[in-house]
């Protein structure tokens, strides 16, 4: 039987080094990342031309900003691929400080847009939402002070203090600004991490009926709040009010097909569906992509939860297994979120649609996260040709 030839690998090997092989998962990840980004910056320019040119007397604006944030995060996340591991745990509690201090800046000093007082304005038209850099900051700090505590993780006590304290007031100092879609996704990591270092699962019960409990009061408490939930339920009962989003983001994925009405051609867009290039980008890229962009993003997102889960399973380095973990949620979860809302199977929370969705706050912090998961595989990827190359020598 005749060996396989050299430029004709097969198609096992192929799959074995992609879902084995930690520079596999490196190489993965960095193309869905690619892929995404750039599928984003084509549909940030087609989404937002006709805002773009209305408040800027330019379709390409807005466009030419989202680039400028795309080349600030890929160059974060170029040099986090390279970074050792021991670098990101002693950054982990001078980072949270940090997101400390601007959640708390931002209540004195920020700037209210769309009801939310979570921004705070730096330079002309560019502002910071603290509430990005503290997704990182929270991953950080309780991967590292979970990794410290690992021979006692088994006690309730140590598993959850400090830490269900400091990540409880952040999620006060989020929702303090408004913002009930980024606590969401903060209280989302937590659990993911808590997950990923063995937490008993009568924890999360109890920690769901009390996230449950307080996001209905929540609701109750404010008016607009009730307002929206209730045209989630039926968005017909205001479809000119706060039903008008859902409505006709749905029309726009519906008017989509197969293959879409063309790259550009959208016409929700021209002023039908508000926040057509951040909160509701989904709907566009059914509208001018189909039904075929808008499973290729499924896809891509697909691939980010596949490579986190994998470097969950096989990392040794408990940091590295509980900020993967950290990191993977904060992405899969806040894309559920966004997608479900746009299709109308969950609330809308104004959160974006990671990588594709307008806004520098979200894409920069996001691109230096998956440059940590690069940096992870990485180190990961080169222990294992370690290891393999002195078995080999040994055999």
């Amino acid at each position: 039987m005749s060996a396989p030839t050299a430029d004709a690998p097969s198609t096992a090997s192929t799959r074995t080094y992609v879902a084995g092989h930690p520079l596999g998962l490196f190489h993965l990840l960095l193309g869905a990342t690619v892929l995404l980004l750039a599928l984003g910056l084509v549909m940030v320019l087609s989404a937002s031309s006709i805002v773009s040119l209305r408040l800027h007397d330019s379709v390409y604006t807005l466009a030419q900003r989202q680039a400028l944030f795309a080349m600030l995060g890929m160059a974060g996340l170029l040099v986090a691929s390279r970074m050792p591991i021991r670098l990101w745990r002693m950054a982990a509690w001078s980072s949270l400080a940090v997101a400390l201090v601007l959640l708390v800046a931002v209540l004195i000093i920020g700037v209210e847009v769309s009801g939310q007082k979570n921004w705070i304005d730096i330079v002309g038209p560019f502002r910071l939402q603290p509430s990005e850099i503290a997704k990182l900051a929270i991953i950080l700090w309780a991967a590292d002070l979970l990794a410290r505590k690992e021979s006692l993780l088994d006690r309730w006590s140590h598993l959850l203090v400090p830490l269900l304290p400091v990540a409880g007031l952040v999620l006060v100092l989020v929702l303090l600004e408004g913002d009930v879609g980024n606590t969401l996704i903060i209280a989302a990591i937590v659990g993911g991490i808590l997950f990923a270092a063995g937490a008993p699962l009568r924890l999360f019960v109890l920690l769901g009926v009390l996230a449950g409990g307080a996001i209905a009061a929540l609701t109750m408490a404010a008016p607009y709040r009730l307002s929206r939930f209730t045209s989630w339920l039926d968005p017909s009962s205001d479809r000119l009010g706060d039903g008008w989003q859902l409505i006709q983001g749905q029309y726009a994925l519906g008017t989509g097909g197969w293959w879409g009405v063309g790259l550009g051609a959208s016409r929700e867009k021209w002023g039908s569906l508000p926040e057509a290039h951040t909160d509701f980008i989904f709907s566009v890229i059914g509208e001018e992509l189909g039904l075929v962009g808008t499973l290729m993003v499924l896809v891509l997102f697909g691939v980010f939860a596949f490579v986190a889960f994998r470097l969950v399973q096989t990392s040794t380095d408990t940091f590295v297994r509980l900020a993967s973990a950290g990191i993977g949620t904060w992405i899969i979860v806040q894309a559920i979120v966004n997608i479900g809302a746009v299709l109308g199977l969950l609330p809308i929370t104004g959160v974006p649609l990671p990588l594709v969705s307008y806004g520098g706050s979200s894409l920069v912090p996001l691109l230096l996260s998956i440059g940590i998961l690069l940096s992870f595989a990485r180190n990961t990827g080169r222990s294992d040709l370690a290891v393999h190359g002195e078995r080999a020598k040994v055999e």
